[in-house]
């Protein structure tokens, strides 16, 4: 549901076959790999990020100990609609996808998984979690993942072959998980208060210098696409490297939100200013020196930051 996190999905390599009959050489090994690419086809790695700030947003919403079943549920049904967008993007970018390095393996450009087949996958997971927020969640839950659906699906990713802008707009369906399990959380409102901006604040701003990074170690393969991000359009990457700063900057003090929103406490602020300081001097490296090197390092520290900061959120939790 992010741009930012696009994982690369790796080939899937058959076991070599034993002699014992053609009944097991044809049955075990396709029937493996069909599902790890039904399951590749979801981004799990990506969609990882998307469980645990679903889960947060809910955890931190919820007054006193959470149910943890209706918590699942919401979580789940997330989940479903991140995968459903995940399957979906891949559909509409199958052409492009071909033309990169770190996507020619992908189960649909590989052809591994039919096109009609993929589409059916895609939209039936996306329902289902629709479904699932809207019966066993709330309205407002619902409503915001079908907004991120949307978003990602009708705007985003066709904005992405025409203007390097597309990767902000990204940042809002990349923002809205967190948001979702907050407003999931608070069933007979819509939950959507300051604690809820100030979760969307984050990783809505912590995207930008995280895709920073990613997009200029991929330069290459995102020109062969056609994609005008920055490091392609402004090859010398003092673009790239002033949005990543800047953004790194905007997020030091968003960081510090859940505080004075009574979400988290005083701890809680002191770990998010150690942390954002971190970011913003890896963004700062990265801004100057524009190198492979230090993208790769902004890039390792972006993933770092964002789980620490839940788990100090929280540990903390007022």
């Amino acid at each position: 549901m992010t741009p930012r996190a696009s994982g690369t999905a790796a080939a899937v390599v058959a076991p070599a076959s034993k002699t014992v009959g053609p009944e097991h050489v044809e049955a075990s090994p396709r029937a493996s790999n069909t599902l790890a690419d039904y399951v590749n086809l979801t981004k799990p790695r990506l969609n990882a990020l998307v469980i645990a700030s679903s889960a947060a947003g809910y955890y931190l919403a919820a007054r006193g100990r959470p149910d943890a079943w209706l918590m699942a549920e919401a979580v789940v049904g997330t989940t479903f609609v991140a995968a459903g967008a995940a399957v979906l993007n891949q559909v509409y970018e199958r052409d492009t996808d071909r033309l990169m390095e770190r996507t020619r393996l992908r189960p649909l450009p590989d052809g591994r998984v039919g096109l009609a087949d993929a589409s059916m996958f895609g939209a039936a997971l996306s329902v289902a979690g629709l479904a699932l927020l809207a019966t066993r969640a709330s309205r407002v839950a619902a409503a915001l993942a079908l907004a991120t659906l949307v978003v990602y699906l009708a705007i985003y990713t066709p904005m992405k072959r025409r203007t390097s802008l597309a990767t902000l707009v990204g940042a809002v369906p990349g923002a809205l998980p967190p948001l979702i399990g907050w407003a999931a959380a608070h069933r007979a409102t819509s939950g959507l208060d300051a604690g809820g901006a100030a979760l969307f604040a984050i990783v809505f701003l912590w995207q930008i210098p995280h895709f920073m990074a990613i997009s200029w170690l991929y330069r290459d393969d995102y020109a062969n696409a056609g994609f005008p991000l920055l490091p392609v359009i402004d090859p010398d990457g003092s673009r790239a490297g002033r949005q990543a700063l800047v953004y790194a900057m905007a997020l030091l003090p968003a960081s510090l939100m859940p505080a004075l929103a009574g979400v988290a406490g005083v701890a809680y602020a002191a770990m998010a200013t150690v942390l954002g300081a971190g970011l913003l001097a890896l963004s700062w490296r990265f801004a100057v020196a524009r190198t492979d090197r230090a993208a790769r390092t902004l890039f390792l520290g972006s993933i770092t930051y964002l789980p620490l900061l839940w788990i100090a959120m929280i540990a903390n939790h007022s």
